[in-house]
C-alpha cells in the first residue's frame, strides 16, 4: 500500500494518522492505480467489485489497532462517537477518546480533516466537501472532541481538490460569503465566465477553523484531481475511494 503520512508538527506521540493513496489494493480499470496495477479503492458504495473493496480493506485493517468505524457519508453535519459504530451510520463526523477506536473518512476530492488535542486524549475526523463545509461539519466535529474533554485541538488539512482545479458556481460562493464576508478571499472570478469562481477548499476551511479557536492547522497542499496517485471524482467521475484515519495508540 501507499501511504500518506501527515507532515503535522505537535502531533502526540501517542497518536496515529494516515491518508491512503491509490496504489497497493487488487481493484482494477477505472479503480486501479492509474498507471496498470491494481487499485485501493475502499468504498463500498462506488460499483466496484464487492470482493476486491473487501480485500482492499482487509489489507488495510492489518496495519490499524482495530476496524475502522465505517461511516455512510451524505455531506451533512452530524458527528457521531466512533467507539459506539458497529454497523455503518449517515455521518460525517466522528471522534473517539478510547485508545484503539480508528476514526475514519472517505473522499475522492472532498475535504478529509483529522483532529486530535494536543494531550493526546481526543481524536476525531471529519468529510467537507463544500455542502458540509458550509453547513458546520468542522465547527460541529471540534465541538463533539471538547464535550469528550479536548483541550487545545491540532488539525490537519488531508488530500483534497485544489484551487486551480475547483471550479464552482455563485450558489457555492453565496453559501460561504453570505456568512462571513472574509471568505470572499477564498474565491477567484474566472474570466469570461459569469458567476464562476476557483474555489480553495482549503482556505475556507483554515477560516471555518479559525473561527472556533483551531489556529493550529496543518497540511492543505495536495491537489487530488492534479495527482494521478490520488482517486478523484472530478478528473474521472468513475473512481474509487481514499481512507484518512486517525486513533490513540
Amino acid at each position: 500500500m501507499e501511504l500518506l503520512i501527515p507532515d503535522w508538527p505537535g502531533l502526540p506521540a501517542n497518536v496515529g494518522a494516515m491518508t491512503t493513496m491509490r496504489a497497493g489494493g487488487s481493484s482494477q480499470g477505472t479503480y486501479g492505480d492509474g498507471v496498470g496495477g491494481g487499485g485501493l479503492n475502499l468504498g463500498m458504495h462506488v460499483q466496484d467489485e464487492q470482493q476486491q473493496v473487501l480485500h482492499n480493506r482487509h489489507l488495510l485493517r492489518s496495519i490499524l489497532p482495530a476496524q475502522p468505524a465505517w461511516l455512510t457519508q451524505v455531506h451533512g453535519t452530524v458527528v457521531v462517537d466512533a467507539e459506539l459504530v458497529s454497523q455503518p451510520v449517515d455521518a460525517d463526523g466522528s471522534v473517539a477518546a478510547t485508545p484503539g477506536t480508528v476514526c475514519v473518512m472517505m473522499t475522492a476530492d472532498c475535504l478529509p480533516v483529522l483532529f486530535c488535542d494536543s494531550a493526546g486524549r481526543v481524536v476525531g475526523a471529519a468529510h467537507a466537501g463544500w455542502r458540509g463545509l458550509a453547513a458546520g461539519i468542522l465547527e460541529q466535529t471540534v465541538a463533539a472532541m471538547r464535550a469528550r474533554g479536548a483541550g487545545d485541538i491540532l488539525a490537519w488539512l488531508g488530500p483534497a481538490i485544489g484551487p486551480q482545479q475547483f471550479e464552482v458556481g455563485q450558489d457555492v460562493q453565496d453559501a460561504f460569503v453570505g456568512t462571513d464576508p472574509l471568505c470572499s478571499k477564498a474565491f477567484a472570478a474566472i474570466d469570461g465566465s459569469q458567476g464562476k469562481f476557483l474555489a480553495d477548499i482549503y482556505q475556507l476551511a483554515r477560516r471555518r477553523l479559525q473561527q472556533v479557536g483551531v489556529e493550529r492547522v496543518s497540511g492543505g497542499g495536495l491537489c487530488t484531481v492534479s495527482d494521478q496517485r490520488y482517486y478523484s471524482y472530478r478528473r474521472d467521475k468513475i473512481t474509487g475511494r481514499m481512507a484518512s484515519l486517525i486513533w490513540l495508540r
